[in-house]
């Protein structure tokens, strides 16, 4: 027995290593952009009122990278190049993995790896528990948007855009390349999954809809123009903004537009989070709005004093998301109230985690920041 236990240290990282892997991934946690593969945006944690500042971690620069949460540990980028793994309970740093550029890309975690991109072209894979390097895929140019995940024939497989106008799919074991789509133009957001199908728009101004098999194109449709965000899907539709001062929302089915939201000469960069009734989404105009799902409707839109490129996250009866004025709001969903606001005094185009009832995010200022109870 006393050989069993001559390196207490190394045992307990042993522990505690098994224990993150055993907990990774539950249905609590956030382990990708805008919470699942259909981007969809909705948190199943609440939040109070009034959450207090629990602790900030500094980077090397900006953190414009959106966090996942898995197993008590907080994964995001930055662009000084960097992903991080922290604890969430205190902030404190667990490793950091170097890439070879900026990273706005968010991470996906999943069974037991950190995927993400990076500006210098490389999808990546980390080991969750240490952060070390198991593969890296090449693509032509800049990755800013998030991998997204699907298994087919019993294989894990992930789908990433890429400024080389390419849409990729690889295996997640392996890193090896399944297939490749071109499209017209630079893809920025990240592609959503849905019925055995990924979604997404780029700056050739269409919505492309391709089999997830085997890459095969079913469809475009004219987007009205350049699509920098994600789109959602749900129900068989798929509601992103454009460049072109409108948010949309598409039958896929039918290829036809079902509403447009338009009201000021202000594009959309924000992604939306869908609920069961409403689609809430941030604009250049400064404000975030919330619409009727089923005709698009105005239901309320909230003022901020700066553009909200950040994407709001729904929980509950709340929504939270960042500002380029230098805030971070809580809004009622319901009514488009402010309950609560942070000043950072830099901009935040990160877009929120929420966890345990904690919101996890990003600044321009370098810092990760985290709300909560105290």
């Amino acid at each position: 027995m006393r050989k069993m236990f001559r390196h207490p240290v190394r045992l307990v990282a042993f522990f505690a290593a098994c224990l993150f892997l055993a907990t990774a991934a539950t249905a609590a946690d956030w382990s990708m952009a805008r919470g699942g593969p259909a981007l969809l945006g909705v948190a199943e944690s609440k939040l109070s009122e009034k959450p207090a500042l629990l602790w900030t971690f500094k980077t090397g620069d900006a953190v414009k990278s959106s966090p996942a949460i898995v197993g008590g540990r907080v994964f995001i980028g930055s662009n000084d190049t960097n992903v991080y793994a922290l604890e969430l309970s205190s902030g404190k740093k667990i490793w950091s993995a170097p890439t070879g550029d900026a990273v706005e890309s968010s991470p996906l975690v999943l069974n037991g790896l950190v995927f993400v991109g990076s500006a210098d072209g490389f999808l990546y894979a980390f080991k969750a528990t240490d952060g070390s390097r198991i593969w890296r895929y090449e693509t032509l140019d800049k990755i800013l948007g998030s991998p997204n995940w699907f298994v087919n024939a019993g294989k894990t497989n992930l789908i990433i855009g890429s400024y080389d106008y390419k849409l990729h799919c690889l295996d997640a074991t392996t890193g090896k390349s399944n297939w490749v789509y071109e499209s017209g133009n630079y893809i920025n957001g990240s592609p959503a999954i849905s019925e055995g199908r990924t979604v997404f728009g780029g700056c050739d101004a269409l919505l492309h809809v391709i089999t997830l098999a085997d890459g095969t194109q079913q469809k475009e449709i004219d987007a009205g123009a350049y699509v920098a965000g994600s789109a959602a899907l749900d129900g068989g539709r798929a509601y992103f903004g454009n460049f072109e001062n409108e948010f949309v929302c598409i039958d896929l089915g039918l290829s036809t537009n079902v509403w447009k939201f338009r009201e000021r000469n202000f594009p959309y960069f924000s992604s939306p989070a869908v609920t069961k009734d409403r689609v809430i989404f941030g604009g250049r105009d400064k404000q975030l709005h919330c619409v009727n799902r089923t005709d698009g409707k105005k239901i309320w839109s909230f003022p901020t004093r700066g553009k909200v490129d950040s994407s709001p996250v729904v929980c509950g009866d709340k929504v939270v998301v960042g500002s380029s004025d230098g805030r971070i709001y809580i809004v009622a969903l319901d009514t488009g109230k402010e309950l609560w606001s942070y000043e950072i005094g830099k901009p935040v185009e990160s877009s929120p985690a929420v966890v345990d009832g904690k919101i996890v995010i990003g600044a321009d200022d370098g810092n990760v920041y985290c709300f909560g109870q105290k």
